[in-house]
């Protein structure tokens, strides 16, 4: 008698069902947005009033669930290993913090300056530019871990450059915000500025930290435990960001509808400096013969973008219907496709980088 051997299941997704549909969301949670601040302006700009010291404490709240459950996955002690392959972590550093943020204030200089110059007022312009720089300046944490796992990179050592890009962002964000910002001629209040970072980053993390002890302790050591507790919160998250996006687009319903080829002039150089950013930064990996799983995720880190900080600083600084925060939202609307092509490229040229 012969025994079938049944063909083994196939692996599942990396992906989530909102991860592999997120810009059908967004692209929903804008639509509603649009409808919800057309047909009752009056409660949107009563959610717009609901402020303290510049902050909108709606939006606060959703800022808060987005982030949370990434801060609770940062291992900081996982730095300790950093020593062990340095050239993947450098190029992300000087690519994150010495790169990106100029490459991405020169081109909405450029575009909003120059080539879409006569198009709107200078004003306008000046918003767009200023959401464009505080988007460059916010490197991913959170979804890195997902391009990470997509192109089969090392977990422990995206732990560590993750871990190390928010030390850095803690020090770096706002002092590189406000210099650009001021290069470009916009006032920048520090005081909001330094308050947005610990708000979204310096309070997160520390909370993140002490959750995350205390759920491995109260599971006697076990760190996979830390995956079941943020796995729980993710769908707090996921409302958190979807409900955050109709509101910023139903505060700028009006001026989106009036000019509906704003999203895609906003759209043009972010995707140019996000494919720009990746080449950079793995043609450097390849160069310096760092292995693919540690060099796909530290291009693809400084590719993608911390949205929920940067659209959390735009609001800070320059108020929920600012233009500001219309160009943090459209980074969001773009990730996606723009990311999983880059990692679609990354899996197809890994036999060109050395292994180990």
């Amino acid at each position: 008698m012969t025994q079938t051997i049944a063909d083994p299941a196939p692996a599942a997704s990396p992906l989530g069902t909102f991860e592999r549909f997120l810009s059908l969301w967004v692209l929903g949670a804008i639509l509603a947005g649009l409808a919800l601040g057309l047909a009752a302006p009056g409660a949107v700009g009563v959610m717009a009033g609901f402020e303290y010291a510049s902050v909108n404490l709606v939006v606060a709240v959703l800022i808060w669930a987005m982030i949370f459950p990434m801060m609770v996955g940062v291992d900081f002690s996982s730095i300790r290993d950093i020593g062990r392959k340095p050239k993947g972590l450098v190029i992300t550093l000087v690519v994150n913090w010495l790169i990106k943020p100029f490459t991405m204030a020169a081109l909405a200089v450029l575009f909003f300056d120059s080539l879409y110059g006569g198009l709107m007022s200078q004003g306008d312009a000046d918003q767009y530019i200023a959401g464009l720089i505080i988007l460059g300046a916010a490197p991913c944490t959170a979804m890195v871990f997902v391009w990470s796992q997509l192109t089969r990179g090392d977990p422990s050592y995206t732990l560590v450059q993750v871990s190390v890009n928010d030390l850095v962002m803690i020090v770096a964000f706002a002092p590189i915000v406000a210099l650009l910002l001021g290069v470009t001629d916009i006032v920048v209040p520090w005081e909001t500025l330094l308050l947005s970072v610990v708000l979204y980053v310096v309070i997160p993390l520390a909370a993140g930290a002490l959750t995350r002890r205390q759920v491995i302790a109260s599971h006697k050591g076990d760190e996979a435990s830390v995956d079941a507790f943020t796995a729980r919160l993710k769908p707090w998250s996921i409302v958190g960001l979807l409900a955050t996006v109709v509101l910023l687009f139903a505060f700028q319903a009006e001026t989106i509808v009036s000019n509906p080829l704003l999203i895609a002039m906003i759209a043009i150089p972010i995707i140019i400096q996000s494919y720009g950013i990746f080449a950079i930064a793995y043609a450097a990996a390849k160069a310096w013969k760092v292995p693919h799983d540690i060099a796909a995720p530290c291009a693809l880190i400084g590719t993608s973008n911390f949205f929920e900080l940067a659209v959390a600083v735009a609001i800070g600084l320059f108020g929920l219907t600012s233009g500001a925060a219309l160009a943090t939202v459209v980074g969001v609307l773009v990730e996606v496709p723009v990311m999983l092509s880059l990692v679609a490229f990354a899996n197809r040229t890994r036999d060109r980088f050395p292994v180990f």
